[in-house]
């Protein structure tokens, strides 16, 4: 049987930010990464923790501009903990770090959420001292945390030499191409000591003045006196703990994370206090924590054996992390990089396109909150679509706090050390992500309430915004979508264009036709008293309509050369020579920066950094993707569209972790050839850091994310609707069985079992009622609540 943990069985300063972020513990509120106690943030190690939302403005000099930024902030460490040995006969010793041990191994246990990291350490006299720390971010109670490290002597008596501190001096340093920004979040710092001993650190952010409050509680075995210190950004508690051979001592730190974003609103600081100090004692932490995940497990579990199983248990468990039912009782998007790192400053990109699918079906309740975040956020959509002189909503490609754009106006090439203007906030499609998810979340899991409220709001405002947005071309005689800029973001504008964007790209016009023709639906079926209300709030009278029925059928789509163009224009580009770069350069996934190093740019060039048009193939299926294409007037047969993979396939560089993703996905449902290489290289996009040291600045939630998915809806081709659930296998010779379970159509509890050629589904005896099964061939079946059924595929 494989191993579920992750060890990492040496001290490698080059891969330790690696290990720390694969190595975070968090529990959906909030996430501190995987680093060693010992070091505070330097060029090796970068100790985090972040809060779900709490985001801080700040503005920044760059390139002769004033640039403003919101991120996500790193806030005071909790888990430094320095020591250093004071033998009886001889002076102390210097402080010990990972990096002065004869022995250092790191232990990551998934399904218990559990982090142990173990040392050793000898002098040039042979005297030992082993050290084990182990840590938790509570799963149960969302505002708990512990640390325990064990002494042990061997050949010597002393005693060890502790400073337990509680750091403030932190900054958001840890993306080092963001160093010229201004990293300095916290301010207004107070410390102290409370008369139970409880340390206490208080601070704000900048702007909005975000209070933040941590306390820890710290005790030793056997207890030992401490000497207390309060500095300007903490406070410090140092021990002598006495050590023997044969005698282990040890020290905990419990720690309390409050802030003002807590409900019901109070004062952080009283709050975390108390917290820290009834917290129970750290082996009854320990057991509700893992049988807090226990519950989540049976739940959220993916069952794959083998080593494909296992990348796919910490890819849930790092999801689950981010994504707690926790996270249903806050205000909080998707961060991009999970609560793991400072990359993309946290923001919430378009990545719960890939998460949703995978919550639906497990933990809807945490999906729904996810829509009600963007719904809370739909005000400010509206605002940015006004200023645009469009009405409906116009979501940004990046947000945060507030829901406004917050995509960065310049970035950084590493290659070339120039700072170059950034169009990506032209990435327009990110609104009908969001509208998609609605109807797909109201779809698996039958919540037509949601739906028809917020879901509608959403949905309706998003169809309204397009209407607007499109143009009519009489010699074409369709409707365009110009200045825009596609999934692919290599290309942001055409060849030596004056302005950025370029024109129609099928898949923001086909996903814009798409959510036209799903507004109308919606409509048609709602409560006659909803849709006037909603239809008077939008302005959707007949004419307005009649205009998204029309846009519906008659958005352009352009083709080239028998495939589908990824834009208008593309397949008159340049072909690159891709066999002169690999052999210059190898590895080529961030073609752009390269290009632009050279003195190039990619935009005059057929190739793209990951999947854009072919994502209509990773949303849609081949039928409803035919049913939308033919609606608009175009038809798309499997030979166009295996001709449109192929023709994509050999011009990407890959150079986003979700490219392996959708092309795996894609080459699995069409059984093409190299389907395994791309599902490999998603599986292992972040666990062997292919991206090239982005890993250890936060891990790709939305790769991660649709791993889980590829198996669970796309090996089995699960789709979970009004009819019940419609299943169209198809096999994967590297994962030949799995099993899972999941919530389908208010069904909770319905088990899934694939074998090679057979089926089994198992519905618990709770049920409300029967389930009913498609089976491929149209064959419809269903099981009965305590039953279990086999199916032939």
């Amino acid at each position: 049987m494989t191993d579920p943990d992750w060890r990492y069985d040496r001290y490698d300063p080059e891969r330790e930010r690696l290990v720390e972020a694969l190595c975070t513990l968090g529990n959906g509120r909030f996430a501190t990464r995987g680093s060693a106690p010992e070091c505070p943030a330097g060029p090796v190690h970068y100790p985090g923790t972040y809060l779900a939302g709490c985001y801080d403005r700040r503005t920044s000099e760059v390139a002769d501009r004033r640039v403003e930024n919101e991120d996500l902030v790193n806030l005071p460490n909790w888990t430094l903990l320095r020591y250093r040995c004071r033998p009886d006969d001889a002076p102390p010793g210097p402080w010990l770090t990972p990096g002065a041990a004869r022995h250092c191994t790191a232990r990551l246990d998934p399904r218990t959420g559990v982090l142990n990291r173990y040392l050793f350490f000898e002098d040039a006299e042979g005297r030992g001292l082993r050290v084990c720390h182990l840590r938790i971010v509570h799963m149960g109670d969302p505002d708990l945390a512990a640390q325990r490290t064990l002494f042990r002597a061997y050949g010597w008596r002393g005693t060890v030499e502790v400073e337990s501190a509680l750091d403030g001096a932190v900054t958001n340093s840890g993306v080092e191409r963001y160093r010229n920004l201004e990293g300095r979040h916290l301010t207004g710092h107070r410390a102290g000591f409370r008369s139970d001993g409880t340390a206490w650190l208080t601070c704000r952010t900048t702007d909005p003045g975000i209070r933040i409050a941590l306390a820890l509680r710290t005790e030793t075995v056997p207890e030992c006196p401490a000497r207390e210190a309060v500095t300007e950004t903490g406070a410090v508690r140092t021990y002598r703990l006495p050590v023997a051979p044969h005698r282990t001592v040890a020290l905990v730190k419990t720690l309390a994370l409050r802030s003002s974003l807590d409900r019901p609103v109070a004062d952080p600081t009283a709050a975390a206090c108390d917290e820290a100090a009834r917290a129970p004692a750290l082996p009854r932490l320990l057991a509700t924590h893992e049988a807090a995940w226990a519950r989540l497990w049976a739940e959220g579990e993916l069952e794959v054996p083998g080593e494909a199983g296992r990348i796919l248990r910490l890819h849930l468990f790092h999801l689950l992390q981010t994504l707690s039912p926790h996270t249903a009782d806050l205000d909080a998007g998707v961060p991009a990089r999970g609560l793991h790192g400072e990359a993309y400053r946290g923001h919430i990109f378009w990545d719960e396109l890939f998460v949703l699918p995978y919550l639906g079906l497990h933990f809807p309740e945490v999906a729904r909150s996810l829509l009600r975040h963007r719904h809370r956020r739909l005000p400010a959509a509206r605002a940015a679509a006004l200023r645009t002189g469009r009405a409906g909503a116009m979501y940004p490609w990046q947000s945060a706090s507030s829901g406004r754009e917050e995509t960065q106006t310049l970035h950084l090439n590493p290659r070339s050390g120039r700072w170059l203007p950034d169009h990506s906030h032209l990435q327009r499609h990110v609104g009908s992500a969001i509208a998609h998810n609605v109807w797909r979340y109201a779809e698996t899991t039958g919540d037509r309430g949601f739906l028809y409220s917020a879901g509608a709001e959403i949905l309706l405002a998003v169809a309204r915004f397009w209407s607007g947005a499109a143009t009519f071309d009489p010699a074409l005689e369709r409707y365009r979508l110009t200045g825009v800029v596609g999934p692919d973001e290599y290309h942001d504008a055409y060849p030596d264009a004056a302005a950025p964007g370029i024109d129609d790209n099928a898949y923001t016009n086909a996903t814009a036709a798409w959510v036209l023709a799903r507004g109308l639906d919606l409509l048609g079926e709602l409560p006659a008293a909803r849709r006037a209300e909603l239809s008077g709030d939008l302005g959707l009278d007949a004419e307005e309509l009649a205009r998204w029925d029309t846009l519906s059928r008659r958005l352009y789509l352009p083709f080239h050369r028998g495939v589908l163009s990824q834009f208008a224009g593309y397949g008159e580009l340049a072909e690159l020579d891709w066999a002169r770069y690999r052999d210059r350069y190898g590895d080529i996934r961030r073609l752009d920066r390269i290009l632009e190093a050279e003195g190039d740019t990619v935009n005059r060039y057929q190739a793209s950094k990951q999947a854009d048009a072919l994502m209509l193939g990773y949303l849609f299926r081949p039928p409803e993707l035919a049913a939308l294409f033919s609606r608009l007037g175009y038809r798309l047969d499997d030979a166009l569209w295996r001709a449109t993979v192929d023709y994509y396939l050999r011009r990407s560089s890959h150079g986003s972790t979700l490219s392996s993703l959708v092309h795996g996905w894609l080459l699995t449902r069409g059984d093409g050839p190299g389907a395994w290489a791309h599902c490999r290289e998603a599986l292992l996009g972040d666990v062997a850091d292919l991206q090239g040291g982005t890993t250890g600045e936060g891990i790709h939630l939305g790769a991660m994310a649709g791993t889980v998915d590829l198996v669970e809806r796309g090996l089995t081709g699960l789709e979970a609707g009004p009819e019940g659930l419609r299943v169209a296998p198809v096999t994967l010779r590297e994962i030949p069985r799995f099993a899972f379970t999941c919530c389908v159509g208010g069904h909770r509890g319905v088990r899934l079992r694939m074998l090679p050629g057979r089926l089994a589904v198992r519905v618990p005896a709770s049920s409300r009622g029967p389930l009913p099964v498609v089976l491929p061939g149209d064959r419809h079946r269903t099981v009965a609540p305590g039953e279990e059924r086999w199916f032939r595929l």
